[in-house]
């Protein structure tokens, strides 16, 4: 059956991030299943537009604010075809510093469509250590979390931690299924071109370790005592992969002078060569201050690519992964640990194929895009939390 899907977004390519990503290849491939797919996020700024094949991109006049509510009332209420609007959820995302009160008003009023919720996030956390702006933010967050859920024909959150705090806040009346985000960058299977990336970055003879991110605070933080600890105890060649590399590069080398001609940052590249520069590397090196967890697209793109990761376990992370036996879980606070577990498997190329496998693997049953899908194309009510495999070989029941 051919779904008419309305996708609302806070970030569309050209603009970057991980939730622009996203949608940008859900919307592709629901468009590629058959579906007819409307995305609508705001104003560029004057870049390019990316055109997909049988993906309607439009832009708003404004972040969500009350021209664009108009314009999208507009359009809902003189289509004649059934549709399902399908909102890409981060609190941040909609403008108005996070608090965009407004706009999941509108939502609630829009209760009776088809609507229906993918939360990347929840909301702010609250707490002392956040000062009395944080909190208003979380509080505000909250409620429009609540609102929205109410709103809510049915309900996905990117992490099962979400669950509890959705049910804390008196809803939602829909099913909660759980539906992790897949890899962003697809695979290109070239050996002989990551060979070359190896070659010229390590003349062929030193292991590459390798990190996908940003390079926030927080992360950022942990890579500048992981990464020293780990040149300190190995031979390896560190590549700084993603957007920022360039400015964390320059501090590192700034801090440890040593260390610069064993650290490499290609800044921005396109996906096709930012493909060959992962699957160049022995292994990616991948903190988290909440822990590895299934929202985490920089994770899912080493373990698309086979490639053996060192993690952390935190307060965010699905029980499972401890014991998939597809990554190299590592204490945050302490690098030397750190060092020692990666020089493990630099040492061991055995060891190193078993965790590539293992990698590879676990991503093709539990969290290929193609599961995502399925999911959404289902036309069934979902069976909640409790029952989410996301794959009928059921492997992630089972891991689980």
């Amino acid at each position: 059956m051919i779904t008419r899907w309305q996708i609302l977004t806070g970030e569309y390519p050209p603009q970057a991030g991980g939730v622009a990503d996203y949608t940008r290849q859900l919307a592709c491939a629901l468009a590629a299943a058959g579906d007819r797919v409307d995305v609508w996020a705001p104003p560029a700024g004057g870049l390019p537009e990316r055109v997909d094949d049988n993906v309607a991109a439009h832009r708003l006049p404004d972040h969500f604010g009350r021209r664009s509510r108009q314009l999208l009332d507009r359009v809902f209420n003189e289509t004649t075809q059934p549709c399902r609007i399908l909102v890409q959820y981060v609190p941040q995302a909609f403008a108005w510093k996070g608090a965009n009160v407004p706009f999941c008003l509108w939502l609630y009023s829009r209760r009776t469509d088809d609507v229906w919720i993918m939360f990347h996030e929840v909301a702010h956390p609250v707490g002392a250590r956040y000062g009395m702006a944080g909190n208003l933010l979380g509080l505000a967050n909250r409620g429009m979390a609540a609102l929205i859920n109410r709103a809510a024909q049915r309900v996905f959150i990117s992490i099962p931690a979400w669950e509890p705090m959705l049910r804390s806040l008196g809803g939602p009346t829909a099913p909660i299924t759980w539906l992790p985000v897949p890899s962003s960058v697809p695979e290109v299977r070239d050996p002989d071109g990551s060979r070359l990336v190896r070659n010229r970055l390590t003349d062929g003879g030193r292991p590459l370790v390798g990190h996908l991110g940003t390079y926030g605070r927080r992360i950022g933080s942990m890579l500048a005592t992981w990464f020293p600890a780990l040149l300190a105890a190995t031979d390896c060649h560190v590549l700084l992969l993603g957007r920022h590399g360039e400015g964390f590069r320059l501090e590192l080398t700034q801090r440890f002078p040593e260390y610069r001609d064993r650290i490499t940052s290609p800044g921005a590249l396109p996906e096709d060569e930012l493909s060959r520069h992962i699957s160049a590397c022995d292994l990616m090196i991948q903190p988290y201050p909440d822990g590895v967890s299934s929202r985490r697209t920089s994770l899912m793109v080493g373990l698309s690519h086979g490639r053996p990761i060192c993690t952390t376990i935190g307060w965010l992370s699905e029980s499972f992964w401890a014991g998939c036996g597809a990554l190299l879980i590592s204490p945050a606070d302490d690098p030397g640990a750190t060092a020692r577990v990666v020089a493990s498997v630099l040492d061991h190329p055995d060891r190193k194929a078993e965790l590539s496998a293992r990698a590879r693997s676990l991503y093709a049953e539990c969290f290929d895009l193609r599961h995502t899908v399925e999911r959404l194309r289902s036309t069934g009510r979902g069976e909640g939390i409790a029952r989410s495999a996301i794959v009928s070989s059921g492997r992630m029941a089972e891991l689980t």
